[in-house]
């Protein structure tokens, strides 16, 4: 049995918190100066060279890349023989939250009630994601998700009689419904089977796969590729000025479904879809 203190675990996601705000990974931050190079619109290039200065200005003078810092969603693998001391887990990674928004300057967007709307002025509560893994170690990821994208997630149930090309036109659709609104080019998770509560959790585990990353079952990797070629001709292009770069990827994970229909969700995620990971 391995312990790891609560008081690890705060610093840590306080350090993530606003390492995913102010560097974007190594995988999007390539994508995005390849579509600069290749994007044959005008002003769609001018956009996307735009991105590229943003987040090599925010990540030399650790700033944030966005002004929306987002809600921040924590995906924490626990490996079963993990002993957390010194405290409440759950306590644990809401400080962390709550040091890294406020320690790092970082926009408050979380009210405390979705109806009477009052700031908690720290970022707190975060969204909590654990699952109990085999091992001894304990994995941490921070997403923060901003809602100019989450707006534009959107869910639907599917009778067992749908084929592919049914799910694959729900999510092009979902994009040429968001157009310019979610900050394009934009990165789809896509959560397919399981639950409604499944397939959300999958979609938005999804986007903090690698862009470059397809997925492993060659069926999967194959309805990511038709999709991500139907959505980019829809023409939205970067920040919608028109052009063939409106995504970035399409990460499809699917799981078992009832026999009686099927969940999909599609979680989108804007051009800088934030993630930082440590294991501890």
């Amino acid at each position: 049995m391995r312990e790891i203190l609560c008081s690890h675990i705060t610093d840590t996601v306080e350090k993530l918190c606003i390492r995913a705000a102010t560097v974007l990974t190594p995988d999007l931050r390539a994508a995005i100066e390849r579509a600069a190079g290749a994007e044959p619109s005008e002003a769609g290039s001018a956009a996307l060279r735009d991105m590229v200065d943003n987040f090599t200005c925010a990540a030399s003078g650790g700033l944030p890349i966005c002004q929306d810092t987002g809600m921040a969603v924590v995906f924490a693998d626990l490996g079963q023989d993990v002993h957390i001391t010194g405290g409440d887990f759950e306590a644990a990674v809401a400080e962390g939250v709550r040091r890294g928004y406020v320690n790092g300057y970082l926009r408050k967007s979380v009210v405390a009630d979705p109806f009477r709307r009052v700031n908690t002025n720290d970022n707190t509560p975060p969204i909590l994601w654990t699952r109990i893994v085999p091992g001894d170690r304990l994995t941490l990821t921070v997403a923060p998700k901003g809602f100019g994208s989450e707006n534009k997630s959107r869910m639907k149930m599917f009778l067992p009689s749908a084929g592919i090309g049914a799910f694959e036109d729900f999510i092009v659709e979902t994009v040429e419904l968001a157009g310019a609104d979610p900050c394009p080019p934009v990165v789809l998770g896509v959560g397919i089977g399981g639950t409604v509560e499944k397939a959300a959790m999958m979609a938005k585990l999804a986007l903090t796969r690698p862009v470059d990353r397809r997925n492993p079952d060659e069926f999967y990797a194959a309805m990511e590729a038709r999709v991500l070629e139907k959505v980019n001709a829809l023409g939205i292009g970067p920040q919608g000025f028109g052009g063939r770069t409106t995504a970035l990827a399409v990460n499809i994970d699917a799981y078992a479904s009832h026999i009686a229909g099927t969940a999909c969700v599609v979680n989108v995620g804007c051009h800088v879809t934030r993630h930082a990971t440590e294991i501890l």
